[in-house]
């Protein structure tokens, strides 16, 4: 097909810093691509101070018109889209990563999407929805609700986080997130991006339409992630390919969390061909 642009959303404490491999990987191969720093995992929009021995400080107050949401996160990506599909006409790939999933879904409104901008007589538009070892979120649910209990039970805190403060009410900074978010890289690697790690809230945006029945989508279930545990990618997958209404298509490797550090080129080569098969 013709040429397309690559657009981000990451996942929850991540800075871009670590999809810039996979950013210059899709650069050589003559794909453009776009990794936007999200507010959620912004320690400057968490009002996240530097502790006396130069650490972040994750005891400081919320900021005043409180922790930023996925709907923050699509202002910034809809800033985006408004430029390449609605100003300059490009065909654009939504790749969602981890909790990045939830914001590339909210963002495929109709106004962006391929088919009816076609349909209108206009240039480009988003093409397909990219999950990498991400959140599918049902319509009507946030990331939050999807994933922990019902019934008033005790929420579940993961082991690769930790709140500070008053327990889901405040953020929460990573824990060992070398070994949960970047193994499969070498040890020194992984240490440095974990490094980059920041903080989040829990995710409470609702997802307020349904874009999986209106533009195709695929899904990479990575078999060693130790954040997002396979059976889990499974399940979610599960849960939406059924449906009769949707085009999902489904790739697997052998990659952790970050298949972008990882699986580089495999990945980059998924996105080719799943590209080639939704003209």
């Amino acid at each position: 097909m013709g040429a397309f642009t690559v657009v981000i959303c990451h996942g929850s404490y991540h800075t871009p810093i670590p999809y810039k491999p996979f950013i210059t990987a899709l650069h050589k191969q003559g794909i453009e691509a776009y990794c936007p720093q999200l507010p959620t995992s912004d320690l400057q929009k968490l009002n996240v101070g530097t502790s006396p021995d130069g650490f972040p400080d994750f005891s400081s107050r919320p900021p005043a018109t409180g922790y930023p949401q996925p709907s923050d996160d699509a202002v910034v990506i809809n800033k985006l889209l408004d430029r390449l599909i609605l100003q300059e006409g490009k065909k654009v790939i939504l790749l969602g990563h981890s909790s990045g999933g939830f914001v590339a879904t909210y963002v495929a409104r109709q106004k962006y999407q391929r088919k009816v901008r076609q349909a209108n007589n206009l240039e480009g538009g988003i093409i397909g929805i990219f999950y990498a070892t991400a959140f599918l979120i049902p319509k009507g649910q946030s990331v939050h609700s999807f994933f922990q209990p019902k019934g008033g039970s005790e929420g579940i805190v993961p082991p690769y986080c930790r709140f500070h403060g008053n327990g889901f009410e405040s953020i929460a900074s990573t824990v060992d997130a070398a070994k949960y978010f970047f193994n499969g890289l070498p040890e020194d690697k992984a240490k440095y991006y974990e490094s980059t790690m920041t903080a989040g809230p829990i995710l409470i945006t609702v997802l307020d339409h349904d874009p999986y029945i209106e533009v195709p989508c695929a899904f990479l279930i990575c078999e060693n992630d130790l954040a997002l545990p396979f059976a889990y990618q499974e399940m979610m997958v599960a849960m939406q390919a059924k449906r009769e209404e949707t085009k999902f298509t489904v790739y697997k490797c052998d990659a952790g969390h970050s298949p972008h550090l990882t699986w580089t080129d495999g990945l980059v080569g998924r996105i080719q061909e799943w590209a080639g098969s939704i003209v």
